[in-house]
């Protein structure tokens, strides 16, 4: 059914079920096999939840539907952010919002010549990154959009950092946060997650990487003195790896906050092996650095 003859196909999917009972669960699963082995239109029922739903989860799986736009769509409840990346007139929030990377380039450099870049980042930016983080949390944003509003406000960033760089100006950073995936875990799409944002909100980040050792993590956390540690572990095994991390900063970095995240872990989890504060997902881990900078320090 490929197209290696550089032929398409079509296909009447309901035909394989007749005589049978519920039929809908065959045809859906016939019309998953052939989206899957190349097929390129098929003649169905629209109205079919069963159906459609194949014919979403398909998408997405296959990475057909970028950034899992037409899934939200269809099961978000609103209209996905994902759009055209060059839309014209878009402004610089909306673009962050939508998540549209290229545009929000364009916008910034459009609002360059006759604003300050702080007051773009302060009056524009951080609060466009708060609204998409907020709609994150209440479950009417999801973790692809999320993602793309990242992108893009990092995007805008870059763009106003080179005109801050070129009249002599600076943004202040809001202080130093150590990132590491603890030893024996090599999955760090979660940590880099956090990673993009807590820089998109002014936070410079100092990522150990993946399978990181306690003792690295001990040795820069007295290094750079910072107030903060996020760990993270995927993994069931590498979770007793996050403990022995945990235990050594208590010893030799006692002022350190610990908060920690993974799909393995959950707030009682997260408590039992001594951590502050466990992180269901990215945004909690920007609002509990916020808390934690916002304490006065020594």
């Amino acid at each position: 059914m490929r197209d290696e003859l550089h032929g398409r196909t079509v296909l009447g999917v309901s035909n394989i079920s007749f005589g049978l009972p519920q039929r809908e669960i065959i045809n859906a699963a016939f019309f998953t096999m052939a989206l899957q082995n190349g097929l390129n239109a098929a003649i169905i029922n629209p109205n079919s939840e069963a159906m459609m739903r194949a014919y979403y989860g398909s998408r997405v799986l296959m990475d057909q539907d970028p950034q899992c736009a037409g899934y939200i769509s269809a099961y978000g409840g609103q209209t996905a952010a994902a759009g055209g990346e060059t839309a014209g007139g878009v402004s610089l929030s909306d673009s962050i919002g939508r998540g549209l990377k290229e545009r929000a380039r364009e916008a910034v450099r459009e609002l360059l010549p006759e604003r300050d870049p702080l007051d773009i980042i302060n009056r524009e930016m951080i609060p466009a990154l708060d609204r998409v983080g907020k709609g994150f949390e209440k479950g009417t944003v999801f973790l692809p959009q999320l993602l793309m509003s990242a992108e893009a406000a990092k995007a805008a960033f870059e763009v106003i950092k080179e005109q801050m760089s070129r009249t002599g100006q600076s943004r202040q950073k809001k202080g130093r946060i150590i990132l590491a995936t603890v030893k024996g875990d090599i999955h760090d799409i979660g940590k880099n997650i956090v990673k993009v944002l807590l820089e998109n909100y002014d936070y410079e980040v100092i990522d150990l990487g993946r399978d990181v050792p306690p003792e690295t993590v001990a040795e820069a956390a007295e290094a750079y003195h910072v107030p903060l540690v996020g760990l993270s572990a995927l993994m069931t095994t590498t979770v007793p790896g996050m403990e022995e991390t945990i235990a050594l900063l208590r010893k030799r970095t006692p002022w350190v906050k610990v908060m920690v995240g993974g799909a393995v872990l959950t707030a009682d989890y997260a408590a039992a092996i001594g951590a502050d504060r466990y992180c269901r997902d990215a945004m909690a881990s920007v609002n509990y650095a916020e808390s934690i900078f916002a304490e006065p320090r020594d």
